[in-house]
């Protein structure tokens, strides 16, 4: 399958609409946090997985609050031929090529991809749609930006209405086209 990047308004996807978090806060071998993600999203391109829309990238503070570095997140619009089990597996393979290291959860890490949600496809294995995506700014807001019709598919609630009912202070910056938030 030949793999492009499109402009979201050319993009009539007949596909469920599938959407992926990006995020990280440790230097990788491709270079700081931003690069990863921008070189992980070649990766997914490379691999057949189109990549319909990015979000900016957003600077956000690690949750729960801790002295780790700030985060950059992201969330694409993909669409792909993989079920989400091979979606998944196809995630956790681009991860591993960025050095990605699973200790305890929510630890500092050079590569996160997140299968956020798969369409309406609900399922515990694998998790879907993410169990936490209702609860972090650094999902949703990037979120809004490539999925602004998304309706969770347990709740039925908005993009706008999950992040109204977010608690406050989770901090999540959009950056400018240089990296800089």
């Amino acid at each position: 399958m030949t793999a492009s990047r499109k402009n979201p308004a050319e993009v009539k996807s007949k596909s469920p609409a599938i959407f992926i978090a990006l995020g990280g806060n440790l230097p990788s071998h491709a270079g700081s946090a931003d690069l990863t993600l921008r070189s992980a999203l070649d990766d997914l391109h490379a691999a057949g997985v189109i990549i319909e829309a990015c979000s900016r990238f957003y600077r956000s503070a690690p949750v729960p609050v801790s002295d780790q570095p700030d985060f950059i997140n992201a969330v694409a619009r993909v669409s792909t031929d993989l079920a989400p089990a091979e979606l998944l597996a196809l995630l956790h393979r681009i991860e591993a090529t960025f050095e990605r290291v699973r200790t305890v959860r929510n630890a500092a890490r050079t590569l996160d991809l997140d299968l956020l949600a798969y369409g309406d496809f609900v399922a515990n294995e694998p998790a879907l749609p993410h169990p936490r995506l209702q609860d972090r700014a650094f999902v949703l807001l990037p979120l809004q930006e490539v999925g602004p019709d998304f309706r969770h598919p347990l709740k039925g609630l908005t993009v706008t209405e999950m992040i109204a009912a977010l608690p406050p202070g989770q901090v999540c910056i959009p950056m400018t086209a240089g990296g800089s938030a």
